[in-house]
């Protein structure tokens, strides 16, 4: 392991020495004593974990000397150590940043060793985070969050790619389930703002009369039930990226509102007067046309060349040919290996099957019909027979494949069996065809029964 390096900056010899000492029956610290600040900052390149200061020095007062210090690191944390128990001088460096301020009597050695390890701890729990930060960016490395090689998608990435290069504005539009936010953190953890926070909004899903106070947070007692002041979601996204999914569902009122913030880059809490700074970078989507909102009146065209930005419209999964079969894979793996099911593979007819769908509900249906086959398979195969499709829509029966009438007929006989539980005289009646056209079927065995 790694020591841990302090320095201590104290102009006094015999009081050094007690520090140090005290400080060194810890082996994991290395210690350094200096007894001026030149001497402190002419050894700064050394990168020293921790640095102790006295507040009066012989060419430095203690303000001074921590200004000098986060001027050439800004990450080192500082204790500064006096004699004067003035409380204006203490509130004056902490509010400076000083990590600990410590009076000079008969405790201090005691106080300062404890200030160590809980600044080493806090020092450890932030190389934590920013490793899982880091982490979390390879997670969302285009090409481990975003399945998928088809001409369609890979323009998208290209898109994406340029994204993450500036802080321009971005607007994600697609079908529903074709992967918006999965894209927009894949931007998010890409960018320079990655070690900042990612905050996103489902507009959709936020009663009408709680949007403003969730964006934009509220002040005490601005309405019945505000109890304590909170910060909205513009201001907890500050420093990094906030996404706003179904922006069209915005009502006009509010759509002012977010333009105003967007253009003063500033937020104003309900019932209050503070103006909060705003540094972020906004992702926008919807699966609307906002431009045909715009012509109908339902979106505000300000705030639509606002928002708009650098447009991104993601294919639906029917438009990226063999990408299906890369991510079905991937859902059956996933769903394997988190339910300890063994691999699992997919039959040559069932790729089939899957290829002729057209995917309605696009990448979060074939997530749901890729687990329920991985449950319902046997011998961790995936047929065709494991193949289920649920969509809601009325022609899901229809597919993109070319097919001969017989099959389409076949086709159709299995949906509506499927419909109503088998009952081949309902299914026959419903269809206004002979009940022996549906037992011949079932015979040679071209529908197979549940």
């Amino acid at each position: 392991m790694e020591p841990y390096k302090i320095f201590i900056v104290e102009d006094d010899p015999w009081y050094g020495e007690i520090l140090e000492y005290h400080l060194s029956l810890n082996e994991d610290y290395l210690i350094t004593r200096f007894t001026t600040g030149k001497e402190c900052l002419a050894n700064l390149h050394k990168k020293p974990d921790l640095i102790s200061i006295d507040f009066s020095l012989p060419d430095f007062t203690g303000d001074k000397l921590y200004q000098r210090i986060k001027e050439t690191d800004d990450s080192i944390p500082v204790i500064v150590i006096s004699g004067q128990e003035e409380i204006a001088v203490a509130v004056n460096l902490l509010k400076m940043g000083v990590t600990d301020y410590l009076i000079k009597d008969e405790n201090t050695k005691d106080m300062l060793w404890n200030a160590v390890i809980n600044i080493r701890k806090m020092g450890n729990l932030k190389k934590e985070v920013e490793h899982l930060k880091e982490e979390l960016g390879q997670k969302f490395a285009f090409d481990k969050s975003i399945k998928g090689n088809s001409p369609a998608l890979l323009k998208s990435f290209a898109l994406m790619e340029k994204a993450t290069k500036t802080n321009i504005n971005v607007s994600i539009t697609g079908e529903t389930g074709t992967g918006k936010e999965v894209v927009s953190k894949a931007i998010h953890y890409n960018s320079e703002r990655k070690k900042k926070p990612f905050v996103a909004v489902n507009m959709a899903a936020i009663p009408k009369e709680l949007v403003e106070s969730e964006l934009f947070g509220h002040e005490k007692g601005a309405f019945t039930g505000a109890v304590a002041r909170k910060a909205g979601k513009f201001e907890e996204a500050n420093g990094g990226s906030i996404f706003l999914d179904e922006i069209a569902e915005l009502d006009l009122n509010l759509q002012s509102k977010i333009l105003r913030v967007l253009q003063e880059r500033e937020v104003v809490r309900v019932g209050g007067n503070e103006k909060v700074k705003l540094d972020i970078r906004l992702i926008v989507a919807t699966h609307k046309n906002l431009a045909e909102e715009v012509k109908k009146g339902n979106f505000r065209e300000d705030l639509y060349y606002r928002i708009i930005g650098l447009p991104i419209e993601l294919p639906p999964l029917r438009d990226r040919g063999n990408d299906v079969l890369v991510l079905a894979k991937f859902f059956t793996d996933e769903f394997a290996r988190d339910n300890k099911l063994g691999s699992t593979s997919i039959s040559s007819e069932a790729k089939q099957r899957l290829l002729s769908y057209h995917f309605p509900g696009n990448i979060r249906e074939l997530k749901a019909i890729m687990e329920l086959a991985s449950v319902m398979c046997t011998d961790g195969e995936v047929t065709a027979e494991d193949i289920t499709f649920n969509s809601t829509k009325s022609d899901e029966i229809f597919t993109m494949e070319l097919k001969t009438l017989r099959q389409y007929t076949c086709d159709i006989i299995k949906h509506f069996l499927h419909k109503y539980d088998d009952d081949v005289l309902l299914v026959a009646e419903k269809l206004d065809i002979g009940k022996s056209t549906i037992y011949k079927m079932i015979q040679q065995k071209e529908i197979v029964l549940a």
